[in-house]
């Protein structure tokens, strides 16, 4: 494996979630892949699960692990080329990125999306340019428009949860007093649609996801009608795509809470956190013995571990 950027880039997903359970079992028995090997996690933007799940997953895996929070540990660097560089960025990326590939074996990339330019944000114009001139396998930690290893921890969480063969998996949106990117959501929905799930998302009018996302899934506007006879309940805020980057709507009747709970086939809660409670989900519901969401933190070391592996062997 060289770049970790979709779905497509697992491969077979069953192979990956049985791989997941043997990782899960015996997290250290690959410590000899790592041993002498170097991977080193840039941060764009700030984290608390992603840095420390992959700084943990490296390490199960015997990896000396740098981590580089840009603007932080770092001069401030330029992403865009033809820029007469006459500001406050003292530092180019086409510089930057092949002298971190020189002290490493792996990057770990996380980069939020800028909401300046729609074109910008899904060209992953940052991202790329780390595969294309690191020489390093590349994962992506949380781009603009993607949130894989997210996503992968989702489904390992969703496998290990489900008590029937093919769940009812529902992508609800939930009101947010910011601004956030469609990289959990798109990641998510990929994934799902890819796995051997019942999959719908609920959302109101002008937060559908872009279309390739939107593509082969069940979009149903009524909230509730999409919650009946739900198994698995993934709330998650984003802004509209087609008004890049606009909140259209802070409507607290989309907050998860009890009664919208009642309506599901007594479903499980999920959610990347962090979450704003009592906006996104009710004390109630993500405090119930129905949430997930710390097992599926937990799960990040995993799925980062998973890919690390396949890096590593490829190497």
């Amino acid at each position: 494996m060289k770049r970790f950027l979709t779905v497509d880039d697992i491969g077979d997903l069953k192979a990956a979630l049985a791989e997941a359970q043997q990782v899960k079992k015996t997290p250290f028995a690959w410590q000899d892949l790592g041993r002498n090997k170097t991977i080193i996690l840039v941060f764009f933007n700030s984290s608390l699960r992603t840095r420390l799940s992959s700084q943990k997953a490296a390490q199960n895996l015997g990896m000396n692990t740098m981590v580089l929070n840009i603007n932080e540990d770092s001069w401030k660097l330029e992403t865009e080329m033809g820029v007469v560089m006459d500001g406050d960025k003292s530092e180019h990326l086409r510089e930057a990125i092949p002298v971190i590939g020189s002290y490493c074996d792996i990057i770990g990339v996380r980069s939020f999306a800028r909401f300046e330019s729609r074109d910008f944000d899904y060209q992953e114009t940052i991202l790329n340019q780390f595969i294309q001139y690191s020489g390093r396998p590349v994962i992506s930690l949380e781009s603009a428009t993607r949130h894989p290893c997210q996503a992968f921890a989702d489904l390992i969480t969703i496998e290990e949860h489900k008590t029937v063969a093919r769940p009812k998996v529902v992508l609800s949106w939930a009101p947010h007093p910011k601004a956030l990117p469609q990289a959990v959501p798109n990641s998510f929905a990929e994934w799902m649609k890819a796995a051997d799930v019942d999959f719908v998302i609920t959302c109101p009018e002008g937060y559908d996801l872009a279309p390739d996302i939107m593509q082969g899934a069940h979009l149903e506007r009524d909230q509730r009608k999409a919650f009946e006879g739900a198994d698995f309940i993934y709330a998650k805020n984003w802004s509209s795509f087609e008004q890049y980057g606009k909140i259209l709507s802070k409507d607290r009747s989309w907050t998860v809470d009890a009664e919208h709970m009642s309506w599901t086939n007594n479903a499980k809660f999920m959610h990347c956190l962090p979450v704003r409670r009592n906006m996104i989900v009710s004390d109630e519901v993500i405090d119930s013995p129905n949430s997930l969401v710390i097992p599926e933190a937990a799960n990040r070391v995993v799925s980062a571990q998973v890919v690390m592996k396949r890096m590593l062997e490829s190497l």
